[in-house]
């Protein structure tokens, strides 16, 4: 399969420098798959209300051009090619653009479509918008069974989507975050999502800014299992396999990475 590593949305967080929205864009021999969205053109048109106040926190550029339906066109791919988007978590700057593609079916882990749809906790209402999924989205949601994979005590095997494509329950971030993994035919492309938002995280190279690593706490729904993902996710990273890459969400290190080595 051909990977696309797209970023899908700008950012400048208070006192962060600039941040990516990474997705990645998967022609499989059943169509397109996208992995997150990122910000779409609507959330451009009506940040106040799509995006609300983290806005002022997170601080996107929300560019037309940036939009993950504009790009795919860019490519030469019709949005309604996109047959199928997985989703890491349900926070907005991961999932504006799934109304671009209406027809598109959306995976997710059942845990993350309780914390979002369902609204169990305080903060989970106050973090999810509904405005970004009301529109109806055809929702399929995975539970956490499958495989043993690379040290992760299970990894759902997407067949339905096409072979090759994992979803590996992460939970930390949100209720029900998972990572993606897809193989890109010579590696394993493992989209970790919000698992961690800085490379120094995993490979040690770099110190990760302060106010990172306060809005990585302050926004983490359970921060003992986010520590525990950090220390899984550095032990993959160390081990060094050469048929695998990892990536995250924002990081824009990795984001130039992987566009010169997937």
């Amino acid at each position: 399969m051909k990977v696309h590593h797209l970023n899908c949305g700008t950012l400048y967080p208070l006192g962060c420098g600039k941040m990516v929205c990474h997705v990645l864009l998967v022609e499989t021999g059943n169509g397109l798959v996208l992995i997150d969205t990122g910000f779409g053109p609507k959330d451009c048109d009506d940040p106040a209300r799509r995006v609300g106040s983290s806005r002022y926190l997170i601080r996107p550029v929300l560019k037309r051009e940036e939009a993950a339906v504009h790009q795919v066109e860019r490519l030469g791919f019709r949005r309604d090619d996109v047959r199928h988007i997985v989703i890491t978590h349900f926070d907005g700057d991961h999932i504006g653009g799934i109304s671009d593609f209406p027809e598109a079916q959306i995976h997710v882990t059942a845990a993350e479509a309780l914390g979002a749809l369902r609204a169990p906790s305080r903060g989970e209402r106050f973090r999810f918008r509904l405005v970004l999924w009301a529109h109806g989205p055809k929702l399929v949601e995975h539970t956490p069974d499958g495989e043993k994979w690379r040290g992760f005590a299970a990894a759902k095997e997407l067949d339905e989507i096409s072979p090759g494509i994992a979803l590996i329950s992460l939970p930390g971030h949100t209720r029900g975050h998972a990572c993606v993994a897809v193989d890109a035919g010579h590696r394993w492309v493992m989209h970790c999502g919000d698992a961690f938002f800085h490379h120094g995280t995993v490979d040690g190279t770099a110190p990760m800014p302060r106010a990172l690593t306060a809005f990585e706490s302050v926004t983490a729904f359970d921060r003992k299992m986010m520590r525990q993902n950090h220390a899984r996710l550095t032990e993959l990273y160390r081990r060094r396999e050469p048929d695998l890459f990892m990536v995250c969400s924002h990081d824009p290190t990795l984001y130039e990475q992987a566009k010169a080595v997937t």
